[in-house]
């Protein structure tokens, strides 16, 4: 019995060692779910902050979503004419993909970038979620952000524009 347990300790104090290299892995690539199959070892980690990303969505549509309403109504006339002069001016970074746009890695996170900032290429400038999966936007080329386009949280659709800049 002896030998037994100690076999038992031994391949749980192996596992447990994996589980450590894979959560050692996981928080290093700020990723969300790890999955590892190997004969008969599953693997499954699961970030269960996760949740921290969707109140900034869910709380920031409700309390805009009902004033953007009534205010455009009045405001939108003013709003069209004065957006196309901006997009002349300009070119536009578009949405590689469908998701929610993300400005920032957290919440509590400053933005990647914010008007007036300079951008360097394969900066990153936000983040898209698409099926749980945080995909980082980089920019092409060096460039001014001239102006955010879509709201933090909001979902996007391919080819959507997400800034308006000024190439240098």
């Amino acid at each position: 019995m002896t030998k037994k347990r100690t076999a038992v300790k031994q391949a749980s104090g192996g596992a447990f060692e994996q589980v450590q290299k894979f959560y050692q892995f996981m928080n290093a690539n700020k990723l969300e779910v790890v999955e590892f199959a190997k004969d008969e070892t599953y693997i499954r980690l699961v970030r269960k902050h996760s949740q921290t990303f969707h109140p900034i969505p869910v709380f920031a549509p409700g309390a805009a979503q009902q004033p953007a309403p009534q205010a455009p109504s009045k405001g939108k006339p003013a709003a069209g004419p004065a957006a196309a002069p901006a997009a002349v001016e300009g070119e536009t970074i578009k949405a590689p993909m469908s998701g929610i746009f993300y400005r920032a890695p957290t919440p509590s996170s400053p933005p990647y970038v914010r008007e007036g900032d300079s951008v360097k290429d394969g900066q990153v400038i936000c983040i898209i979620e698409a099926m749980k999966v945080f995909n980082e936007i980089k920019a092409e080329e060096d460039c001014v952000i001239l102006k955010v386009l879509t709201e933090n949280g909001k979902p996007v659709e391919p080819n959507q524009d997400l800034f308006l800049i000024k190439k240098k």
